[in-house]
């Protein structure tokens, strides 16, 4: 029941979006703390996650890991910058847009792995290696690519980082140690709460910005749309001109194509917070990313079972 309601997510981000526009007080009630509260559940959650025996696989095969990363902050960051600047976006939905190019990974692209039948453990290893390098790159990268637009704070962005990222997963993990048999018990309660903090912390953003929304949707729906199109493209390109197995190119694609959109939310409210329009782009992103995603993991999911129930010769 647990699994089945996390594999529905997108469905459940799509029914978020679409109450918050008529009704946005269901949800705008989620606002400050309480959005970075959200965040840490998910964190949280993928600190309870990991294995050593993760760790371990990375060393023993770094080069997917390596390749993820490379393209997570590079191909996003740069499309995104470039995106902004093609479609002419206003300066915050510029910057938001380019935050959510220069963020991490999210558990979300580890449930489209595990639908399109790729590989989950790889896609876990390469999530929490680009979460923790974003502690650095996304403060930094967002400041470089961003700061044409508005001063950026890259010092603030750094703590904000450290505060709703590191600390949560750092606790998920000394949970797993300390009290191994607490981190079991609420290790499978992890996924859904996770999809269900994404969803309000998006329809929270889409509720108090419907306005916005309203009026600037199509352009950003058309940035989203070719941003994380592009991610998904280039995520599979990328490991295939290295030759790279099958399943690998799919974890790849999705993890590139796929941001922690939630922690671009947290970050735009708190080092734009001047500008809230800023934490827009986050949540059509969650919602653009989430649908693309499972639509292309279906896809290769429908494929391959074609082709193993398909009659040899």
């Amino acid at each position: 029941m647990l699994e089945r309601f996390t594999l529905l997510f997108p469905l459940w981000t799509l029914l978020g979006v679409v109450l918050a526009l008529p009704f946005p007080w269901l949800f705008t009630w989620l606002q400050g703390p309480l959005i970075v509260l959200a965040l840490g559940v998910i964190m949280l959650g993928m600190g309870l996650e990991l294995q050593p025996a993760d760790f371990r696989r990375v060393l023993r095969r770094p080069r997917p890991v390596a390749l993820g990363v490379i393209g997570q902050f590079s191909v996003m960051p740069l499309l995104a910058a470039a995106l902004a600047w093609g479609l002419g976006l206003e300066p915050p939905l510029a910057v938001g847009l380019i935050l959510v190019g220069c963020c991490p990974g999210g558990t979300a692209s580890n449930v489209v792995t595990l639908i399109a039948r790729a590989d989950v453990a790889l896609s876990v290893v390469m999530t929490t290696a680009s979460t923790l390098l974003a502690v650095v790159l996304t403060p930094a990268l967002t400041g470089l690519l961003a700061g044409r637009y508005v001063p950026v704070d890259g010092w603030k962005l750094l703590l904000d980082v450290l505060q709703v990222v590191l600390l949560p997963l750092a606790a998920g993990i000394g949970l797993k140690r300390g009290t191994p048999r607490l981190a079991r018990w609420i290790g499978p309660l992890m996924p859904p709460l996770a999809v269900l903090a994404i969803v309000l912390i998006v329809a929270s953003i889409v509720g108090s910005q419907r306005q916005a929304l309203l009026e600037q949707g199509p352009l950003l729906f058309l940035a989203a749309l070719l941003l994380h199109g592009g991610g998904f493209l280039l995520g599979w390109l990328i490991p295939a001109a290295e030759q790279q197995p099958i399943l690998v190119r799919r974890t790849l694609s999705i993890e590139v194509g796929m941001q922690n959109s939630g922690l671009a939310v947290v970050l735009a409210r708190s080092a734009f917070a001047a500008t809230p329009l800023t934490a827009l782009p986050g949540a059509i992103s969650a919602v653009v990313h989430a649908v693309l995603g499972s639509l292309l993991a279906s896809w290769w999911r429908r494929n391959e079972r074609r082709n193993k129930t398909a009659p040899n010769g």
